[in-house]
């Protein structure tokens, strides 16, 4: 599981459990966080190879993942399971991420103090090796850091008109927004709409 960003011994574990079940569907893990509250909440994200998922999707993932939870039985407490789309800001939690969407802009933490700091933010460029690369500010000039991929301990897309225009854009390609509601959309991001 060193490809998937896991925040805990728990999570890793999870992960271990739920990847092949999630793959032998058709999807693609995510993400999958434990967290705590009054009754705990398990949270994974799920997607097709392609990117999408849908509500019947996230339904059989979970009637899935519970019964396989329920033989392994790797949480000892009351937990409500929670199966969802990674949505437009998603996480980047493998290093194949970092390609995917390459260009657009993330905020990242690492677990450790890099050059006196632990949080960037900057478009993507990539990857190289096993590090992800990352376009930022220093002293006024712009240049491109490699993060080793194991020093990230989370990284989100930054949500902007661009990210949200190139994701519906294209799933109105795959025919999962109608042309209406794509333009509708692009008009209040293009600033047309008349208040």
């Amino acid at each position: 599981m060193s490809d998937l960003i896991a925040k805990t011994t728990i999570d890793k574990r999870l992960a271990e459990i739920i990847t092949p079940v999630i793959e032998d569907m058709g999807f693609e893990l995510v993400r999958v966080r434990l967290m705590g509250g009054e009754t705990a909440t398990l949270q994974i994200m799920a997607q097709r190879p392609d990117g999408g998922i849908e509500v019947d999707d996230c339904a059989a993932i979970s009637t899935a993942v519970s019964a396989t939870l329920d033989v392994e039985d790797p949480i000892t407490d009351a937990y409500n399971l929670e199966v969802s789309s990674p949505g437009i800001d998603r996480p980047l939690t493998r290093l194949k991420d970092f390609d995917t969407w390459d260009g657009y802009e993330v905020k990242l933490e690492t677990s450790e103090m890099i050059d006196g700091r632990k949080r960037f933010k900057g478009p993507i460029r990539g990857t190289e090796g096993n590090e992800a690369l990352i376009e930022i500010e220093v002293s006024g000039e712009t240049q491109t850091i490699g993060l080793q991929f194991d020093w990230i301990s989370d990284a989100k897309l930054v949500l902007t008109d661009e990210l949200i225009r190139d994701v519906l854009r294209a799933r109105k390609d795959a025919g999962a927004v109608n042309e209406k509601d794509f333009d509708d959309i692009e008009t209040i991001l293009d600033g047309d709409e008349e208040t």
